[in-house]
């Protein structure tokens, strides 16, 4: 089949380059004339594991190919996917939940001038309910000529597994009501259908809201076992085990139930903010999703304070160390990562701040100022006050904690993705404050032991 593929953010561009990988010819279009020559010479821009290899292997194959010309994108397209931003709108400079369908719209527009005969025009951005009619209704009145379907196909990739989830998804999702188009679709996702790959063909209204439910329930399991892991603080209970035992239910299910800073990401804050306000706006409050969002924002901010009251409440002049900057591990993406949130509350607290992260250094310092980066893990340990692991990269759940304590000013360890083991800990003479769990203070005792031999 050929398949143009219209934008090269994360989704068109692991899209395009699964479906080259099915065998289909695939044309990625973008606007930005930096971006597509980049890819053209195999510089992939976002970082993901196993998408450089691929787009190499696809572009090798010549079954995929980059573009500026729409014109080429489209040329004998069957099916064109608008894979565009919808970030949310500003009101004010200010975000306000809604998400922008600019340019998912003059996609639209623009496809609708270029299409030649029957085409299948699939919406895989995350769009509010009701936008693949907006895009049917613009075509036809761009081009009352042309002939096409518009489907809605939603994406469940996974930031750090994402070529994994399109090559062996839970379901595809297809919103459609025309059997030409589920007939495309079916020839399409072909390869999944033969490895027994549910494929859900729903109206288009119901497949746009099932990416919000999806991402919204998703993220109220994460808030929800942070606000239990603030309770096991108060009562001595361990989150782990409560999460473990709880996940062993088959109703409940373990994944998400991961207690820590806080989501963050391109999907979730955007996604839960666009289905509170698509409730409010149709008279439908979605009650739990709007407190998830205060929830979760709250919790960031008061991850910050958490690190304060484990240096005693106090770290004017004091270095912190951070290991960590992306809001999950396996990617460079920090937006709306917690990170973003504690590291400058932490200089407004009078704190120096020294970090690393395996990826996400060059975009974090987009955004966060006066931070000295360092290719080391082991360099952000020297001298520091405290350490707070952020992001639970693989590289930092096997630390050699003897030379990490040594190195260490003082030997506070802040643990907000409960990597390492309490008696673990305990054995190696940190005072270590970890998310939901019993905090392990040898720093108190040594500190105890002193003033009694004094």
């Amino acid at each position: 089949m050929r398949i143009g593929v219209v934008g090269t953010g994360y989704v068109g561009l692991v899209s395009g380059t699964c479906f080259a990988e099915f065998g289909d010819d695939v044309t990625c279009l973008d606007t930005d004339i930096t971006k597509i020559e980049r890819l053209r010479k195999g510089d992939i821009p976002i970082y993901e594991p196993g998408l450089e290899d691929l787009v190499a292997k696809q572009v090798k194959a010549g079954r995929l190919s980059f573009t500026t010309d729409i014109k080429e994108a489209l040329d004998g397209a069957d099916a064109v996917f608008i894979a565009v931003g919808t970030p949310p709108k500003k009101d004010g400079g200010a975000e306000d939940g809604h998400a922008d369908l600019k340019y998912v719209y003059q996609a639209a527009r623009d496809i609708a001038q270029n299409i030649k005969k029957y085409t299948v025009i699939v919406t895989k951005s995350t769009v509010p309910v009701g936008t693949a009619r907006e895009v049917e209704k613009i075509i036809r009145e761009t081009n009352p000529d042309a002939e096409f379907d518009v489907c809605s196909n939603p994406e469940f990739l996974r930031e750090g597994a994402a070529i994994n989830d399109f090559m062996h998804p839970d379901r595809v999702v297809v919103g459609t009501e025309s059997p030409r188009a589920q007939k495309l679709m079916k020839r399409l996702y072909r390869p999944l259908y033969i490895n027994q790959t549910p494929i859900v063909f729903v109206a288009p209204e119901t497949s746009e809201l099932i990416k919000y439910a999806s991402n919204a329930f998703l993220a109220t399991k994460i808030t929800f076992i942070n606000e239990i892991a603030d309770l096991c603080e108060k009562t001595g209970a361990n989150v782990q085990d409560v999460a473990r035992a709880m996940g062993m239910d088959g109703r409940i299910g373990s994944k998400f139930l991961h207690a820590g800073p806080g989501y963050g990401g391109s999907c979730f804050p955007k996604d839960t903010l666009a289905l509170a306000q698509t409730g409010q706006k149709l008279g439908a409050p979605q009650t739990i999703v709007e407190q998830v969002v205060q929830v979760n924002a709250q919790r960031q901010k008061e991850m910050a304070q958490r690190i304060i009251d484990a240096c005693g409440g106090d770290i004017t002049g004091q270095t912190i160390g951070i290991l960590g900057v992306a809001f999950k591990p396996n990617t460079d993406d920090v937006r709306d990562a917690p990170s973003l949130v504690v590291i400058p509350a932490l200089q407004e607290a009078g704190a120096h701040i020294i970090a690393h992260d395996p990826e996400a250094m060059e975009e974090a310092a987009k955004h966060v100022s006066n931070v000295t980066w360092t290719d080391d893990p082991y360099a952000v340990t020297l001298d520091v006050d405290c350490l707070v692991i952020m992001t639970e990269w693989n590289e930092f759940r096997a630390l050699q904690l003897d030379r990490i304590k040594k190195s260490m000013k003082t030997p506070i360890l802040v643990d907000l993705r409960n990597i390492y083991n309490l008696e673990e800990m305990k054995d190696h003479g940190f005072r270590y404050v970890s998310i939901g769990r019993p905090l392990i203070d040898n720093l108190k005792a040594s500190l105890s032991s002193v003033e009694s031999v004094a």
